[in-house]
């Protein structure tokens, strides 16, 4: 709630719910998402979040408002019989349950540590998902982490491609300079106007059907262009110089 951007935007109206619901509903039609936790602060910032997950029924940890990545080291080490976590951030309501779906089955199948669509990114800012396994995530944690590893939580394991099997997904064309997430009031005006175009199929439409309703109707574009992803960070990766 906190974001200096854009303030209290997870909780913004968007037809009728706030901006939170819609991506917690698009998440939990994906059959492959065993359990879902929203991970945020203790702080009084994020109490009226905190009271409207709980009133639907949400699973919510508090933890550090700094620290995410302790924020998430509790919970796994709390979930012992999950093997898997998926990372996505409450600012894309746009989460697309079968690009999901197809990534986790894939990194159950290719056995690495770190699998993401991020690194480098090719699907548009929005789409973000990172997928590790408990065993990788509790080793990264012993690593001595930075100010930045630990509210950016997957870092380290980018930093480390020696020490941590990783895979990135590539879509089938380049649509990275897309944005669909939320850091602006653009970004939200775009997000709305989506909504609103899939009115009553919020938690259906997909990936493709967006791209084909935005290529048949550009005025829906978000203006703001992909190359903002992360502007709150610029950092180095491994032996590359890619922002992320």
């Amino acid at each position: 709630m906190s974001s200096s951007r854009l303030p209290g935007k997870v909780m913004a109206q968007i037809n009728g719910k706030p901006m939170i619901y819609w991506q917690i509903q698009r998440i939990s039609s994906c059959p492959a998402v065993d359990k879902l936790i929203v991970a945020t602060s203790r702080e009084v910032s994020d109490d009226r979040l905190f009271e409207y997950l709980v009133s639907i029924g949400v699973e919510v940890h508090r933890g550090s408002l700094e620290d995410v990545h302790n924020r998430f080291l509790e919970i796994v080490t709390k979930e012992k019989e999950f093997e898997n976590i998926v990372r996505l951030t409450g600012d894309c309501p746009l989460t697309m349950p079968e690009l999901l779906e197809n990534m986790i089955t894939e990194f159950d199948l290719v056995q690495l540590d770190y699998y993401s669509n991020c690194n480098p990114p090719t699907y548009p800012d929005g789409l973000d998902i990172e997928i590790f396994s408990r065993i990788a995530f509790l080793k990264m944690s012993q690593f001595l982490l930075t100010a930045e590893e630990k509210e950016h939580v997957t870092l380290r394991f980018r930093r480390e491609p020696g020490v941590f099997r990783q895979g990135n997904k590539v879509n089938s064309s380049d649509e990275s300079n897309r944005r669909w997430t939320v850091d602006f009031e653009e970004d939200l005006a775009f997000v709305r106007r989506i909504f609103t175009l899939f009115k009553s199929r919020e938690n259906e439409f997909g990936y493709s059907e967006l791209v084909e309703s935005l290529a048949i109707n550009p005025s829906l574009e978000n203006p703001f262009p992909g190359n903002l992803r992360n502007i709150a960070l610029v950092a180095p990766l491994g032996n590359r110089n890619d922002q992320i």
